[in-house]
């Protein structure tokens, strides 16, 4: 497993900046990002739309995921959320309880059940 990175993806960056609206708009005109293995850390993703995104070993260790709505995004397979605020957050059904609860108290990479 290799370390979250900080991408040059130039829609990645839209949300280090907590620029979520530009990002969403940019997504929806039909742009791509590389958002795997990418670090979240601390950042505000509030309105973040996923649909089709993937997020597969990203690290999203306090960041602030209320509401946001993760059901349509491609992957948050090996993905970890130790410490975000995850109030209102829907996950994909493809990751029990259990795994979230894992990953949100001691951090651990959440696993998809087949």
């Amino acid at each position: 497993m290799t370390a979250p990175k900080i991408s040059d993806d130039p829609l990645y960056r839209l949300l280090r900046e907590n620029k979520v609206s530009e990002f969403n708009q940019r997504i929806a005109a039909g742009e791509k990002a590389d958002l795997t293995s990418c670090d979240f850390r601390h950042i505000n993703l509030c309105g973040l739309i996923t649909d089709k995104l993937d997020f597969s070993n990203s690290y999203f260790r306090q960041a602030d995921l209320r509401g946001v709505d993760f059901s349509r995004c491609d992957s948050l397979e090996g993905a970890s959320i130790h410490g975000a605020k995850i109030s209102g957050t829907y996950f994909p059904r493809e990751v029990w309880a259990e795994e979230i609860l894992l990953s949100l108290e001691h951090g651990t990479r959440m696993r998809y059940r087949s």
